[in-house]
Parts: structure tokens; sequence; C-alpha cells
């Protein structure tokens, strides 16, 4: 950087050497010919363009010199009319502006007019005016001021060309200047190097230091410009105008800290920060939400006699109520009011919202109509809504629908119950509710699901002249269809687009909801198509539904039919919802469908995922088609998808019901390399498997290893295991993980507990037998007429018979009546 050039350049007078421009005025001359020249000129262009004396202005002109001019732009009464007459003198035959008079206009064109100062700038280039190297740098400085930086640069680039003027260190100043404005740093850097180059190292000053301080400013390079700040100080150029510059920098990038010693340092040098200085300090210190140091920052202004404006007031505030210190903050509104600076809505808006977020609903009536008194009635309508938005916030729905309905429907009062919201009715009064004021109310009633009083407060809503808001509606809609009250919402629905609300994807959703439900696929249709024209598309979620539903009633016609009508009219479903249908068809055994139509999906639209190849296999699981269940899974691995644990489960279970153990067992073990933890249906399969395999041992080895792997064996598990464990000969076995199974609550089906009963008394364990016996013939038999139910009973009973252990506790039963209705049963099916 240019800078290192200057680190140790010496101290120099010109360094201190103020640049400041000076406009020469015009000579003075016995004569009071300018003088009577400028009086008719500005009498002239002081009016209206069609007012003006044409002739008049002719022999005016004839003796129009560039000091009248300049002091005419100077002495109009707006840039407008200066603008007007300046150009009205640069069409005259003879004259030609001078630099002065060029700069005069510039002046009054430098703060709001940056487009017709860019012209101006080119009309002085175009014209070839001479400017002085102070006069050239006035026209930067105001170039600069008007945020016109490039223009800056083109001026001073063809200066000594088309200007006849050389710049000198003053004018690169002033560019600097220009350039620091805009926060180019990195052309300000490059104009530095060229003033070293041209002007020597001695031309650099305190103003050029200063220039480029604030250009590395207002670009955020905090850095370069403490390295500039640092070599001011070696120099002794740094000044009350210099710290405050830094010290509101600090302050934007965040670095309030540093920003407060600045001030410090400023106070110790005996300078006086400025009010903007402290200013910027407390908004920076409560947009950190620094709320102490803010107020200390504040407190410093008020000794120095400054005065705080209600931006200032409203962030203390609002930054100590979001702090919770609702105290102070009504102290620092009371010293606000007694400056004689008054609230807006916004303020009293966030000191509400505080008053209600801490409950203190008791104020907040009071504090409205003590402060509101000089609103707008639309604003005192503001704070009433929040007064309402508190209530509902607060879970006092009912109170805030009896305060809107008060003003409404002009009943006096509200139920003596609800003592929050009491102390606000008189607010009420001279209130106007409007489209927000039901809005936040219905929402809240819908949130209670207090649907009546919500479509009864629409209707009020009507009749006194509101059209209400989209969110209302779509939450009332949205609600209806939720329970079924789907008229309604249409009823509702068709209101809304009356009023002018303009329905949204949202609303049309929570109808197509409601239709799904219906499982109405005309209803659907008629609504899709008017989504259609309004460029909404239907929610998958609700699509699934729809077909969910018919697969459920076993209307699987109409739910393919549904997805077909849906791609004729432009909606594309989804994977998971043709998912659905293949489920759908498969529960109804039509898996030979569920694949052609996974088959048709995968060759027009989607590749399947792992949830569609899951769907397929669990089908051909069921209905028992085994090697199709193989293939999908060799497909699915072929296309790179990525089986998941339903997946593994899924063909475990296969491979076991097909005899092939072994490549269960290696499905197991691909789940664990693969970091699939095994669930408890994993396990059940397998120990199933082994069991029907004749492999007892090993089903016993992997449920110790079922429980080691934190993996709890539940009631399916346990009927499974004591089941195979029977069916293996290993009854006692069995009878000690039965026994373990009703501890932890499991009962036994009557199917499989009668089948135990047998496999125990086949053992010789007649006493277990005729107890569990007892137990299954004491359970609701209301299905005992199952003929396979009866047999086991028959022959259970028969064998404990013979038993003299057990023979007198099957006479107890037969007094009872509970053996003779099991035998009645058996009877009708030949078996006794």
């Amino acid at each position: 950087m240019a800078l290192r050039r200057i680190a140790g350049a010496p101290t120099s007078s010109s360094f201190f050497k103020s640049f400041t421009t000076v406009l020469p005025l015009a000579a003075e001359t016995a004569s009071a010919s300018p003088s009577y020249l400028a009086h008719h000129l500005l009498d002239e262009f002081s009016r209206p363009r069609a007012s003006r004396d044409g002739e008049r202005l002719r022999r005016l002109a004839a003796h129009l010199t560039a000091p009248a001019v300049e002091s005419v732009i100077a002495r109009l009464p707006s840039w407008r009319h200066a603008l007007d007459f300046f150009r009205w003198a640069d069409e005259q035959p003879g004259f030609r502006h001078s630099c002065y008079s060029f700069n005069a206009m510039a002046s009054l064109l430098r703060r709001r007019q940056p487009a017709h100062l860019d012209r101006l700038a080119a009309d002085a280039l175009a014209a070839g005016c001479p400017m002085t190297p102070g006069a050239l740098g006035f026209l930067l400085r105001c170039l600069g001021d008007a945020g016109l930086p490039d223009t800056a640069s083109r001026v001073f680039d063809s200066a000594r060309a088309r200007l006849s003027c050389t710049p000198n260190s003053y004018t690169f100043n002033c560019l600097l200047d220009a350039l620091a404005k805009a926060g180019r740093a990195d052309d300000a850097e490059a104009r530095l190097q060229e003033m070293l180059v041209k002007c020597g190292d001695g031309s650099v000053d305190k103003y050029t230091l200063t220039s480029l301080l604030q250009c590395y400013c207002n670009a955020g390079r905090p850095d370069d410009a403490n390295d500039v700040f640092q070599r001011m100080s070696q120099h002794g150029w740094v000044d009350e105008h210099v710290l405050t510059m830094l010290a509101v920098a600090f302050s934007k990038w965040g670095k309030v800290d540093g920003a407060v010693d600045l001030v410090g340092r400023m106070e110790v040098l005996g300078m006086r920060p400025s009010e903007r200085t402290l200013s910027v300090l407390v908004h920076g210190f409560a947009k950190q939400r620094r709320i102490d140091k803010a107020i200390e920052m504040f407190d410093k202004m008020a000794a120095y006699g400054y005065v705080a404006d209600l931006p200032m007031y409203g962030v203390l505030i609002e930054g100590l109520c979001r702090q919770k210190q609702i105290g102070k903050a009504v102290k620092i509104f009371e010293v606000m009011k007694s400056s004689e600076v008054v609230p807006d809505v916004r303020l009293l808006k966030n000191m509400i919202e505080a008053f209600i977020h801490e409950g203190d609903f008791d104020i907040v009536g009071p504090f409205i109509i003590e402060n509101a008194g000089k609103l707008k009635p639309s604003d005192v309508t503001t704070l009433y809504n929040v007064v309402l938005q508190g209530l509902v916030n607060h879970g006092q729905v009912e109170a805030a629908y009896q305060l809107l309905t008060s003003r409404v429907r002009g009943v006096q009062g509200i139920s003596d119950g609800l003592t929050v919201g009491a102390h606000v009715f008189d607010i009420v009064q001279d209130v106007k509710p409007n489209s927000d004021s039901f809005n936040i109310v219905v929402c809240g009633l819908c949130k209670v699901k207090k649907l009546d009083d919500a479509l009864a407060l629409v209707k009020d809503m009507v009749g006194f002249g509101s059209k209400g808001k989209l969110l209302m509606f779509n939450d009332l809609i949205h609600e209806l269809c939720n329970l079924d009250r789907l008229d309604e919402g249409y009823k509702l629905f068709n209101q809304m687009k009356d009023l002018g609300v303009i329905p949204s994807e949202f609303t049309y959703n929570s109808l197509f909801y409601g239709i799904c439900r219906r499982k109405d696929p005309n209803g659907a249709f008629d609504l899709l198509r008017e989504m259609c024209t309004n460029g909404h598309k239907p929610w998958i979620k609700n699509c699934t539904e729809m077909v969910q539903q018919l697969c459920f009633s076993g209307r699987i016609t109409e739910a393919l039919g549904f997805l077909e009508e849906m791609l004729k009219m432009g909606f594309l479903p989804d994977i998971v919802t043709y998912s659905a249908a293949m489920n759908g068809l498969c529960k109804t055994g039509e898996v030979d469908n569920a694949l052609g139509l996974f088959r048709d999906i995968s060759a027009k639209f989607y590749l399947p995922d792992v949830v569609a190849h899951n769907i397929l296999i669990n089908g051909f699981r069921v209905s028992g088609k085994l090697n199709e269940a193989q293939k999908i899974m060799e497909e699915m691995l072929e296309k790179g998808l990525f089986p998941s644990v339903v997946t593994y489960n899924l063909m475990i279970d296969v491979w076991c019901k097909s005899g092939n153990i072994e490549k269960a067992v290696d499905c197991l073990n691909k789940m664990v390399d693969e970091e699939k933890s095994p669930t408890v249906v994993t396990y059940t399969s397998l120990i199933d498997g082994f069991c029907s395999a004749g492999r007892p041992d090993e089903a016993i080895v992997l449920w110790h290893k079922m429980s080691a792997k934190s993996c709890a064996p539940n009631k399916i598990a346990y009927t499974a295991f004591v089941n195979g464990l029977g069916k293996c000969g290993r009854v006692e076995t069995a009878l000690t993980y039965y026994e373990e199974m009703m501890t932890k609550g499991f009962v036994l089906d009557t199917f499989s507990c009668l089948y135990f009963i047998n496999a125990l008394i086949s053992n010789g364990n007649t006493t277990k037998g005729c107890e569990l016996l007892k137990e299954v013939l004491q359970r609701d038999m209301t299905q005992g007429d199952d003929l396979k139910m009866v047999g086991l009973i028959n022959k259970a009973v028969e064998e404990l018979s013979k038993d003299e252990r057990t023979s007198p506790e099957i006479s107890i039963l037969v007094e009872k009546g509970l053996i003779s209705r099991a035998q009645t049963m058996g009877k009708k099916d030949g078996n006794n």
C-alpha cells in the first residue's frame, strides 16, 4: 500500500496546511451595471416561464457576464430555477460559462440531484471550460457528495486535456474525498499511489489521510482504518473529526467497546463527543442487546445537554422490554413524555406487548387510554388488536371473543367469569375493529376448536362491513375439513371468494383433504380442475390419502382411475402415491396387478424407491410367491438401491419360509456389516426359521443374542419361540420361556396355548397341561366354534381323562359345564 512509502516521512509544514475552496467574487466596479443586471435577471427567472418578458431578456442577455450569472444562480429560490437560468445563459450568443458559474450550479445539485449534476459535469468537459485546481477540487467534492465517484474520476482524468488544469495535491485530496464517501478503497489506494508519484511524498497531509481513513471506514476495512489512524496519531493529526469518524465506524462494525474507548480518549483530550457519535453508540449497544451500556451512553448524552429523539427512546424501551425489565422501560417512557417527545404507535405497541407478555393486563387499558389520545383511529385499532392477540396467546380466547363481539354486536361488558380482559373493555368503545381484529380472534377460536363461534363471528364480520383475511378463512376451512364438516367448508370457501379474498393453495388443499377423507373421486376431480385453472397444485399427501382410503375400502379400480385422471389433468402423482396404490392391490391379493403398476411407473415416470420394492416383496411373501419376492430383491440390488431394515426383515422371513435358513443367516450378518441394527422382527423370523428347520439349539443361542443386543422380545417373539421349541420336542425348555413370558405380562393366544398344552401332555407333563387348559377354558370362547380349536380341546381332554392325576380335575370341569360345551362343539364335527 502507498502508505508504506510515507510511514517514515518527516513532518513538514505542508502537512498542516488546510486546503479549502475559495470562489473569487465578481470584481467590483464603479458602474452599477452588474448589480442592475443581476437584479433584473433574478426578477425574470423567479417567475414562471410563461410570464417572463422575452424582449427584456434579450436586452439583458447582451450584457451577460460570468460573475453576474454566478450571482444570480446563488440567489434564485430553488435549484430548478437556477438550472433553468443556467441553461438559458448557456444558449445566449457570445456567453460562455466560467468554472465559477459551473461550480455555483454544482453546489445546488450536489445533495439531491445526482443525475443533473452528472450531466453538468459532462457539459463542463464538453465545453472545455478552463478550471483552476481549486475550482476543479470543488467540483470533485460536489460529485463525491452526490455519490458520483466514477464521474469524479472521469473529470479528474480529463482535467489536463479538457479543462486546461493540472491537478495538484489539493485536487488529489478532493478526489480521494469523493472516493472515500463511496467506500472505494481500492481506487483510493491507486490514486494515492498516483499522487505520490506526481506530487511527491511531502504532498500527503492530514487531509489526505483523513479521506483515506473515511474510505476504509465506509468500505468496512477496520484493520486498514486502524493502520491509517496509527500513522495519523504519530504525526499528531488526530482531531475531534477523526475520532468521531472512527468511533461511528467501530459502532457500525459491532465493535462498540472500541468506539466507547475512542469517546473516552476524546474526553481526556478535552474534546466534546458529538450528538451523532453518542447516538450511534446508543443504537449500537441496543443492537447488541447490551441495554445497560446503551443507557450509560444515553445518560452521557443528557449530561452534554443533547436531546434524545423518538427513535432513540424507542430502541432503549424496546431493548428493556425484550429483557423483561418492564419497570426501567416505564421510567424511560416517562422521561420521554416529560421531554415532550410524543410516542408513536410502534412504541406503544411494543410497550403493550411487553405488559401482556408478563401477564400485566391490569395496566393495559389505562395505558392505552392515557397515551393514545393523539393517535389516528387506525392506530388505536392497531393497539386494540395487540390486546386481542395477547389474550389469544395467553389462552384467553373467550375473553378476546367477547371483547370483539362487544363492539361488533353492541353487547355491554363481558362475562363475570372472565376477569382477564375485563379491565381493557373501556378501550373498545371508540374502536372500530378491522380485518386484522377478526383474523386474530377467528384463528384463536380455531385453535381451541370453537368452530361454531368462529363461523358466527365471520357472519358478524360480513355484517360489520369487513372482508377478513386469508389466514382466518384458511384456518377455519382447514379445521372444518379435519372434522369432516366439508359442506360448511365449501360454503365458507364460496363466501370468501364473494368477499374478494382469493383462495390460496392451502385453501384448496384443505378442501381437497376433506374430499379425500370422504373417498369422493368425482368431487376431487371437480376441485382439481379449479385448482389447475388457478395455478395451484394438490399436495401429494392428500392424493396419497385418497388412494389409501379407496384401497382400504376395496375400491381398487377407483383408486387406479383416480391416478389416471390426475395424469390427464396434468398432475403427476409421486412415487409415494403410487406406492399406496400398489400396497392396496397387494392387500387385496392382486399382487400381480401391483407388479404391473410397478413396471408401468418404472417405464414412464419414476425409478421406484426402496419402499415400493418392499411393498412388492411383502405382497409376494404374503401370497406365498417366495421366488417372485426374491426376484424383486435381486432387481432392487441391480438398480443400486440399498435395502432397508424392512427389506432385510422381509427377505429373512421369505428365506426362512422357503427353508433356506443359511441365506437368512447371511442376510442377518450383512445387516450387521452395514450397521443396520436387527430388530425384534428380524430375530423372531430367524428363531422361527431355526425351529421350523429342527435346529432349536441355534434358536436358543439367537434368543440370548437378541437379549444381549438390548433388543427386548415382544409377544410375537415369545409366541414364535415357545411354539417353535414345542414343535422341536423341547417342551420343558419351552415351558421355561412360557413362564418368563407370563411374568412380563404377555399372554399366549388361545390357539398357540392349546398347541402347547397338547405338547406338554404328549411329553408327560399332564399336570401343567391340565392347569393351562383350565386357564384357557376360563377365557372368552365366543369364537370357540372354530373346528381346529375344538379338536385341540377335545384331544387334550381325552388324554387328561385317561391320567388318574388329572381325571378328577376334568370331572370338575364337566360339572362346571366347561368341558361339555367343548365336547358338544366337537360332536358337530364328528370328533366324539
